[in-house]
């Protein structure tokens, strides 16, 4: 008899520990291969500014192909601050997080977060932030983009002006944009570059501010003028300071191709700007990322590129109607 209930004993032991094993090997995130992370599916988003239109575009597609896809996103808004994004990555891997998106800050800026992800086999893409040990993938929106803008305003300072430009040096995009600009300029010395950083966030602030305080050295008629900016939200707030002081002689340029820069261009108030599809990157990003994942240790990190747009008063009506989504 004792030995009977000695035995129910033991298949009773045994059966738990089974269940205990099996329920421990079905737990998301517990893994630290890439194989492991590909069974999570929480997509984590860190963002520079949830505020800023393209940065809410590019959102706005990885969200649409997570969720097809069956996945969770979650973001968090960095303000601009990279111990936050790298805070917030650490945190998306602890919660088991499948990916995880960095959109704008360096991928240089990123060591603990980056780090924390390569622990756990977490691939992480990056939109404008590089690539770095850890990152699977980047989209190539800096520098390209740039250039279209650049290139026509120095064709419309041709024979000599001033230009205000407007950078900001904490975002991976923003520098590489700011290197094209000055390498372009640098071939024209008859035209005179002034610069102010804007900080984010406070970017719309900071382009009144110094728009206004730039202006008072550049009256009218003291030559051709203009103000550009590695995105356009920095030159906005310049047009609003344009607008209180009565100003028209001055040129305006951007980049990224917001709704309100579309709507901009349309009444005349920026010259021009580069219309970045923001949707479409967001979702090949996921989908890059994906691939990543199914590659595995075979994965060779890359850039993809997304072609922009240069949108100024002259195709502005044929742009609006092939992209009708622009002025959303």
């Amino acid at each position: 008899m004792r030995k009977k209930k000695n035995t129910v004993v033991l298949a009773l032991a045994l059966a738990s520990t089974a269940l205990v094993t099996l329920s421990a090997c079905s737990v998301p995130g517990e893994g630290t291969t890439s194989t492991s992370a590909s069974k999570n599916t929480l997509l984590g988003i860190v963002t520079i500014s949830a505020t800023d239109s393209n940065n809410a575009r590019v959102i706005q597609g990885a969200t649409a192909a997570a969720k097809a896809a069956g996945w969770k996103v979650e973001v968090v808004d960095a303000a601009g601050s990279a111990d936050q994004a790298n805070t917030a990555m650490t945190n998306f891997v602890s919660k088991g997080a499948g990916m995880i998106f960095d959109l704008v800050f360096p991928a240089t800026s990123l060591g603990a977060g980056l780090s924390a992800a390569r622990n756990a086999g977490v691939p992480v893409a990056t939109w404008g932030g590089g690539l770095a040990t850890g990152v699977a993938m980047t989209t190539g929106d800096g520098a390209p983009f740039a250039e279209p803008s650049t290139k026509k305003l120095i064709s419309d300072l041709a024979g000599g002006g001033s230009v205000l430009a407007l950078t900001y040096r904490t975002g991976q995009v923003c520098r590489d944009r700011e290197t094209l600009f000055d390498k372009m300029l640098a071939s024209h010395p008859d035209i005179t570059v002034s610069k102010n950083e804007v900080n984010i966030p406070g970017f719309l602030q900071d382009g009144s501010k110094y728009a206004t305080a730039w202006l008072a050295g550049h009256p009218e008629g003291s030559g051709k003028l203009a103000i550009w900016g590695c995105w356009e939200d920095p030159t906005l707030g310049a047009i609003s300071a344009l607008k209180q002081l009565g100003r028209t002689d001055v040129l305006t340029y951007g980049i990224n191709g917001s709704s309100t820069a579309i709507k901009a261009v349309q009444d005349g108030t920026l010259t021009s700007t580069v219309y970045e599809d923001g949707v479409k990157e967001g979702k090949t990003m996921f989908s890059t990322t994906q691939k990543a994942i199914k590659a595995g240790s075979g994965w060779k990190p890359k850039a993809v590129e997304v072609p922009g747009v240069l949108v100024t008063a002259d195709n502005v009506a044929a742009f609006v109607a092939s992209h009708p989504e622009a002025l959303k």
